[in-house]
Order: C-alpha cells, then sequence, then structure tokens
C-alpha cells in the first residue's frame, strides 16, 4: 500500500460508513469488502442472497465476517425498500417501478443510498463506468448546481511544487466529453467540493483554456469564461478564475506576467479544469508517461450522495483505496 492510499485508509477509520457493493459474485469484490472490515473503515452491504454470497466467499477463501446482506432478490425486501422510500416521499419511479428495478443489483444499491439505508456505493467491477453513472443518475441524482457527472484525479507529481506540494486535482478526465458552460461550472464546483472533503485543502480551481484572460478570442474560449461567472453566482464561496493557460494557473512568476488583474488562483491552483475529455485523458496522460506521476481516481463526482467506480482492472489494494476515499467523502457530506 503506498503512502497516499494508507493515508486515505487512516483517515476512512476516523468515521466508518456503510458502504454498498452490488456487484457481490465478483472475488475481488468480496476480497475488497473483507479487507474494508480488517481496515475498521466500514460495514459491507452485499446485494445478493445472503447464502449464495457466503458459499462463494468459502470457496475462495473469503472471511464474511462483519458483512450485511440485502437480498433483492427476495420480494419482501423490495417492499420493505419501496416502502421507505416512499415514506419519505420518493415519487421519482412508482411503487411498482422501484420493486422491479430493485432486481438489477446496481439499482439496488443506489435506492438503497437514496433510501439512507447505506451512505455510499462502490462498483464498476462487472458493471460498465456507464451503466454506474446511468444507475446514480437516476436513482440518485445530482448535487445542486451540478448538471453532469464528472471525474477527479488526484496526481502526485515529482519535481512539482505547488500550493499541496507535488499534487494537483485534474477534472475532468473520465465521464464528460464535450461539457457546456453549466457543465464546467458543475465540474469546478463538484472539483472543489471533492478536495475539500477528501484531502483538506482550501481549493483554488482554475479553468484550462488555449488563452490566458483574452490573449487569445475563439467561441470555445466563452464556454469557459461562462462557466467561470456561474461558479461565481452559484458558488461565491468557492474561488475558482479562468481562463488560464496552465502555465498561468501553477506557475506563479508566469501568473504575475500574464494575468492583468488580481486573482487569488493564478499561479497557485491546485485544481485543474480541463475544457473538455480530450485534452483532460491526453493531461494526464503526459504527466504520468513523461512525468512520472502517480495519478489516483479517477473519483466520480456531482451526485447528490457518494459513488465510486471501480476500474475493472483495479486489484484490490487500489479498490480498497478507493472505498476510503469514498468513506472520507461520505463521512464529510454527513458532517
Amino acid at each position: 500500500m503506498n503512502e497516499f492510499l494508507q493515508g486515505m485508509i487512516d483517515r476512512a477509520k476516523a468515521a466508518p460508513q456503510r458502504v454498498c457493493f452490488p456487484e457481490s459474485s465478483n472475488v475481488d469484490i468480496l476480497r475488497t469488502a473483507q479487507r474494508v472490515v480488517e481496515a475498521g473503515i466500514g460495514t459491507p452491504v452485499l446485494v445478493g442472497n445472503e447464502g449464495v454470497v457466503r458459499g462463494m466467499a468459502s470457496d475462495n477463501g473469503v472471511s464474511c465476517e462483519g458483512f450485511e446482506f440485502f437480498d433483492n432478490g427476495d420480494e419482501a425486501m423490495r417492499e420493505e425498500l419501496a416502502a421507505h422510500l416512499e415514506a419519505q416521499g420518493y415519487d421519482a419511479f412508482s411503487h411498482k417501478a422501484v420493486l422491479r428495478k430493485a432486481k438489477d443489483p446496481v439499482n439496488c444499491g443506489m435506492l438503497l443510498l437514496r433510501a439512507g439505508v447505506v451512505d455510499c456505493v462502490a462498483a464498476g467491477k462487472d458493471y460498465s463506468t456507464g451503466d454506474v453513472v446511468f444507475s446514480a443518475m437516476s436513482f440518485v441524482g445530482l448535487a445542486e448546481g451540478v448538471e453532469s457527472p464528472s471525474s477527479i484525479g488526484i496526481a502526485d507529481i515529482p519535481g512539482f511544487e505547488g500550493p499541496e506540494g507535488q499534487m494537483l486535482g485534474l477534472a475532468d478526465c473520465a465521464i464528460t466529453a464535450q461539457p457546456d458552460a453549466a457543465d464546467l461550472a458543475g465540474i469546478a464546483i463538484s472539483s472543489a467540493d471533492t478536495v475539500s472533503a477528501l484531502l483538506g485543502w482550501e481549493p483554488r480551481v482554475a479553468l484550462l483554456a488555449f488563452s490566458t484572460c483574452g490573449s487569445a478570442e475563439h467561441e470555445t474560449i466563452d464556454v469557459v469564461r461562462d462557466a467561470v461567472g456561474r461558479v461565481h453566482e452559484l458558488r461565491p464561496d468557492i474561488k475558482c478564475d479562468g481562463e488560464f493557460q496552465l502555465d498561468s494557473a501553477i506557475i506563479p512568476a508566469v501568473a504575475a506576467r500574464k494575468v492583468p488583474r488580481a486573482s487569488e488562483v493564478a499561479g497557485r491552483a491546485n485544481v485543474l479544469v480541463f475544457p473538455n475529455l480530450h485534452a483532460g485523458n491526453i493531461g494526464v496522460k503526459l504527466i504520468q508517461t513523461f512525468g512520472h506521476a502517480n495519478a489516483y481516481g479517477p473519483v466520480l463526482q456531482g451526485f447528490a450522495q457518494p459513488v465510486c467506480d471501480f476500474s475493472r482492472s483495479a486489484p484490490v489494494e487500489e479498490m480498497l483505496g478507493n472505498v476510503a476515499m469514498l468513506v472520507i467523502r461520505a463521512a464529510a457530506q454527513k458532517g
């Protein structure tokens, strides 16, 4: 376990949460759930038949000590969940629709989250990112001021000296391909809230472009400028500025030369918001390839309640670190 992920686990221990794992037929999910219990960061809630899951765990040397179960194949349990949601005033889907949709494990996990039975959901080992995002959109919904889901990666870049040492937040690098101004504003807001909850940073969010403060003109730059204005309107508490070229965002000497006005972000940004997914994907791979950076995540964000999407190829240790970050965010949201 590397230092960053171990630090996340240590922080998660302070406020363990109820973590729903919809993919209970995946052995790596069961191993991760066991590690969650052993690490003391939460109570795993497995979606599926308890006897079947325990049998599979036993066959693979996994202990189910500390696990809880929700059998979404049991109509009585689904009825109880639907009634619980109705009592809370949930009316996005009818009673019958909830009963039907909860037969799907990831949908069931999101409904359990919406109902407050669990504190967060961790999925994506068997389900695609699209499946996880669609289910979360359908049943959990988006946070206030956010127009679309997004992701943020935390990069540890050797030799970089910024306000958080070698660390930078990078968004969105995995979800929204061509965000408009409302999407970009939501990505900036979500990213600020994520790094604040997860890392304790005071966010300084820079929206990137190929222009700094009007050094170039293009309709796509107008989108970035509009997004900055929207963030200021929706969340004036967030330090957010742009449009900035990368060097103007993170190098104080360049910002002093290129940015013709006072800015709390220029040259000191700790969160970078890319204008689209092309730039985000390329940017992350550039710093990983040439800067030998470690990138943690991507952390799924923007939903009204915390949801995690695993990489399908992620080993158990990485998944445990992802769950730890999820637990920290869930605890912060409660706080």
